[in-house]
Parts: structure tokens; C-alpha cells; sequence
């Protein structure tokens, strides 16, 4: 396996392709540079020693469960005693639906509007993410050569940006809705998005003290613009040119977890001058997110982050993980409900790192919109260990 999988499950489901009927095999798992792998290759007990994943999920999430409710209406209508079914305290969701148009109210029930052109059993994408893919089409062929998740594609299939397929590179000439368009072309350099970031807590549904430190989960609002890429050359992916984009604003409504902790607090605990701390929070949410997915059933790609030395709505330092899926899908209830352990984990990963000032196997990021800078990997390791002395 090149790579850890993601998952325990696939882990073991990959490995027992090894020695089938009766023979011999060897399973062999080649670590990459990130903190998960890091992690592992240094406690393999967590591996082979661990139960396997809990799967996560909020079936409660109205970006999930209304096209489920759109399914479920074309097959038989829906009525009153149905909504218990589906979690529902009432119809309300469902009036939106009917507001928009999906279904409509009848005396007996809510139905699926027949008139829409859309196949209803087509709405509930079990592997999507709630946003729409674009396609990536050759634009002298017009073959399609595959999807991005539309929450990725203004980082990934920006004007300019860098696509490889099957070890051919191609070059993005312009993204239209749900559709990139690329020209073929032997490239050595690759791209890397830059974008702005903002989180607005919107309420707090969890809270729990450390101490001086406040961990909450709840529902955040992150908004997002990408607003520029690098130009780098590998391998040692040096910055040679950057470039200027305008791209749309994004918000993302959905749950994330963040904790806080007075300013003073964090220089006299950690001994960081105040000039670091905005790079070693950085680089602690950079592992944080790496490490997550050992907790639940995700990976670095199903969540994001945002950190900060002063956030105007909490007035102290914050940072925040938040699961990369509107409405939530239940990965940062995990990271909150079993923040310890989390923690524990990512403070082993860098720690175990033998690098100076950090690197992709600790706390560098392949998809930070702020080009992996400022990072400061000692400053991450304090802030991390004063965070573990205070865990319950």
C-alpha cells in the first residue's frame, strides 16, 4: 500500500488480498509525508492492535436527508406518522422542499413533483459531498477526464491551475459553472492555490473546559476566495511565480470544533514569543487535521481549518477545525468528543518527526491556501503539550 488508505477498514480489506486461499502473503504499507503516517509508523499498535473505525455521520443534516426525503416521496408518499422515521420533529423541512418546488402538499401527504426534470433516486450521492462535480474536459478532445468535488474545484481547476491525469499534465484555460476545460501540454511546474479565509461561529451546541482553554463545537460559517496560485517546481516545489485570480466568495455553512485561551495565558504557558504564535497555531491545526482522521472515518480532504492569534468574535486565540461538508457530517463532534485522545496523537506525530522546522510528514499542508506559511513547528509542539497537560 502506497500510503496509509484512510481507514482501518481499508487497511485490512487491502491487506487480505494478500495469502488468499490458504497461501502466504505479506502486507506491506509504504508511509507517505503526512502526520497520520507519521503517526502510525511510530505506534503500529494503532493499526493492528485497534478496533475498527466508527463511522460518522448526522443523518439529521438537511443537505443530507432532503434529497433522501425527495427519494423517499417518489417512491410513496410521505405522511404525518412518517416523519418520526426520518428524525423529524416536524414538517418543516419538508415545506421547504415543497417551496422550492421538490414536492408538493396534498391532503394525503407530501409527494414528488413529477414535473421536475430531475431523477429524484439521483439526489442522494451517498460518496458526495453536498456540492455539485465539475467535470474536467479536454477542450481539443472533449473527453472528459474527471470530476472534482465542486467545494474543491475553485482550488483545483482554477484558470491557470495544473491537472494531471493518469501521469499527463494539462493546463486549466478556464472554469464555466460545472465545467473546467484544460489544453494538454508538457508542464514541469505544478500549482498551488492561495485564499482567504474567515469563520463566524454561529452558535455552540457542545462546550467543555480544560482549564483556562474552552473547547466548543457547533455550527460555523466559513467563508472563503480563492485569490491567487503559486507557481512551483519540483522536487523541492520552490515558488517561482505567483499569480492574481479573482475568484467567487464561498460560505459554507456547517459544524466545526475550536478552542480558545487568553493571550497572556498562552505566552506564560508556552514560552512563545508573541510574534510565533500565529505560525505555531497554524501549525498545529495543520497537524490536528492531519491526525483527525484516525478518529473517524474521513480524511484530510473531508475537512479544513482556520487559525488565528486574535479572532474579532472570540477575542483570543483560536483554532478551529471544521468538516468540509455543508451542514456537517459529524467528523469535528468526533475530534470534540474525543479530544484527548486527538491531542495525544497529534503531539506524538510531530513530535516523532525527525525534521527541524517542519515538513509534510508534521505540519506542512498540501491544500493550505496560505502557500504553508508562517509554520512554526517548536511553537506547535508547546502549544500542544501545554494542551495535554490540561486534557481531563
Amino acid at each position: 500500500m502506497t500510503g496509509w488508505p484512510g481507514t482501518r477498514v481499508s487497511f485490512w480489506q487491502q491487506a487480505g488480498r494478500a495469502g488468499r486461499a490458504g497461501a502466504d502473503g505479506v502486507a506491506v504499507l509504504v508511509a507517505s509525508a503526512n502526520p497520520l503516517d507519521t503517526y502510525l509508523v511510530h505506534h503500529p499498535s494503532a493499526v493492528l492492535d485497534e478496533a475498527i473505525e466508527v463511522t460518522t455521520f448526522d443523518p439529521s443534516n438537511p443537505y443530507v436527508l432532503a434529497p433522501h426525503l425527495c427519494a423517499a416521496a417518489a417512491e410513496v408518499p410521505l405522511t404525518q406518522p412518517d416523519l418520526a422515521l426520518f428524525g423529524l420533529a416536524d414538517a418543516t423541512l419538508l415545506d421547504e422542499l415543497v417551496r422550492r418546488g421538490l414536492l408538493r402538499r396534498r391532503p394525503t401527504g407530501w409527494y414528488w413533483n413529477q414535473a421536475r426534470a430531475e431523477v429524484p433516486s439521483r439526489l442522494t450521492d451517498l460518496r458526495g459531498s453536498g456540492t455539485a462535480d465539475v467535470a474536467v474536459v479536454d477542450e481539443v478532445t472533449g473527453a472528459m477526464l474527471g470530476t472534482v468535488d465542486g467545494g474543491r474545484a475553485d482550488s483545483v481547476v482554477h484558470p491557470g491551475a495544473v491537472y494531471v491525469h493518469q501521469g499527463r499534465t494539462f493546463v486549466v484555460e478556464r472554469l464555466e459553472d460545472d465545467v473546467a476545460l484544460v489544453v494538454g501540454g508538457d508542464v514541469a511546474h505544478r500549482t498551488m492555490a492561495t485564499a482567504a479565509h474567515h469563520a463566524s461561529f454561529v452558535d455552540v451546541l457542545e462546550e467543555v473546559r480544560w482549564g483556562p482553554v474552552t473547547w466548543r463545537y457547533g455550527h460555523v460559517e466559513v467563508t472563503s476566495q480563492v485569490q491567487g496560485y503559486d507557481v512551483r517546481v519540483p522536487p523541492a516545489m520552490e515558488v517561482v511565480a505567483r499569480h492574481e485570480l479573482e475568484m467567487p466568495v464561498r460560505t459554507l455553512p456547517t459544524t466545526g470544533v475550536w478552542w480558545t485561551v487568553g493571550q497572556e495565558t498562552l505566552l506564560a504557558e508556552t514560552g512563545i514569543a508573541p510574534g510565533d504564535v500565529p505560525g505555531a497555531l497554524h501549525a498545529a491545526e495543520h497537524a490536528a487535521i492531519g491526525v483527525l482522521p484516525l478518529l473517524a472515518t474521513c480524511d484530510r480532504w473531508d475537512i479544513g481549518g482556520l487559525s488565528t492569534a486574535l479572532h474579532p468574535e472570540t477575542g483570543a486565540p483560536t483554532v478551529l477545525v471544521h468538516d468540509g461538508h455543508p451542514g456537517g457530517a459529524g467528523f469535528a463532534q468526533r475530534g470534540f468528543r474525543a479530544a484527548r485522545r486527538w491531542i495525544e496523537a497529534t503531539h506524538e506525530a510531530v513530535a516523532s518527526c525527525g525534521c527541524r522546522h517542519g515538513c509534510p510528514r508534521c505540519v506542512y499542508s498540501p491544500k493550505c491556501g496560505n502557500g504553508n506559511s508562517p509554520l512554526d513547528k517548536a511553537g506547535a509542539l508547546a502549544v500542544l503539550d501545554y494542551l495535554r497537560s490540561l486534557a481531563p
